[in-house]
């Protein structure tokens, strides 16, 4: 794992009951953004190398920054 940002990853945002809230890619630089959430517990999914999963939990006083960390074993 070099650090570098994965451009192209899909990162998939469900809600507590297992539904889609939105999906996107990363952009070159790794970045994503989802907006018009409001304060809520969200699930990240995060494919394109081995799949990633983490909780978030939101709540309603303004905007958050997440870091999902994806790395692959070079073997």
């Amino acid at each position: 794992m070099d650090g570098r940002p994965i451009s192209e990853a899909r990162v998939t945002l469900l809600d507590l009951a297992g539904d889609v809230v939105g999906s996107t890619l990363t952009a070159e630089d790794g970045s994503y953004a989802f907006t018009d959430l409001e304060g809520d517990h969200y699930t990240v999914v995060a494919a394109g190398y081995p799949a990633e999963a983490t909780p978030l939990t939101l709540d309603a006083t303004g905007p958050a920054a997440f870091d999902l960390m994806l790395a692959h074993n070079e073997g």
